[in-house]
């Protein structure tokens, strides 16, 4: 029986993607740059937002200056819209709160800045007591780097066998799998069932009520 639950976030807890987009989009309107369809964001994400703009800016416009005059122009709007369209996956909540109850520990690893990644697990599952919440963080690797699940180890005093790592993208798989830990894919999120399979996690899951059978 695992002890510790990781969840990342953006994809797997919350469908984000619509508040991602705008924000995006706003901040690329801002600065003079074309815009994109709420569907290409789907494969843009998922690497922390540096990322996210360097994808969304134009070729030979993806210079670390352009970059960080985005990441100017999204942070404040992202932080008062990130909720305008996000909700839950479907059976999550429930899900969370199953697992509060049977005594397991429950945690966050995303690659969203900290302070955002913070604000949605608050806002949106205020009834949940997370072991840690862990965002993008100054100063650290983001994932596929282990670092952000290692972290989360040390707080929560578990074995890494005791241990289930759920998420929907490729990086999520490598990440479980640098760390060491049974690694959960999840169909529902920004990724196709194709790119978890390269990847080979002992399981994918189709509905939130399936993870429990692997607890």
């Amino acid at each position: 029986m695992k002890k510790l639950v990781i969840f990342d976030l953006d994809g797997t807890l919350l469908n984000t993607i619509a508040d991602l987009a705008h924000s995006t989009n706003y901040a690329l309107n801002k600065l003079g740059y074309p815009t994109h369809e709420i569907d290409q964001y789907h494969f843009m994400v998922g690497n922390g937002i540096n990322k996210l703009f360097e994808r969304a800016l134009p070729e030979g416009e993806k210079s670390e200056e352009n970059v960080l005059r985005v990441r100017k122009q999204f942070i404040p709007y992202y932080d008062q819209h990130n909720a305008d369209d996000s909700c839950p996956y479907p059976g999550i909540p429930e899900l969370l709160s199953n697992l509060q109850t049977a005594g397991i520990q429950l945690a966050v690893a995303s690659n969203k800045y900290h302070s955002a990644t913070q604000k949605l697990i608050e806002h949106y599952f205020p009834e949940i007591h997370f072991t840690a919440v862990f965002g993008q963080r100054e100063g650290k690797n983001v994932k596929p780097d282990p670092t952000i699940v290692l972290d989360i180890l040390k707080i929560a005093g578990v074995d890494k066998k005791e241990v289930l790592y759920v998420g929907d993208s490729g990086v999520d798989m490598q990440t479980a799998a640098n760390a060491g830990i049974t690694a959960c894919g999840v169909t529902w999120g920004f990724r196709p069932r194709t790119e978890l399979e390269k990847f080979n996690p002992s399981y994918i899951v189709d509905s939130a009520e399936e993870i429990k059978e692997y607890i």
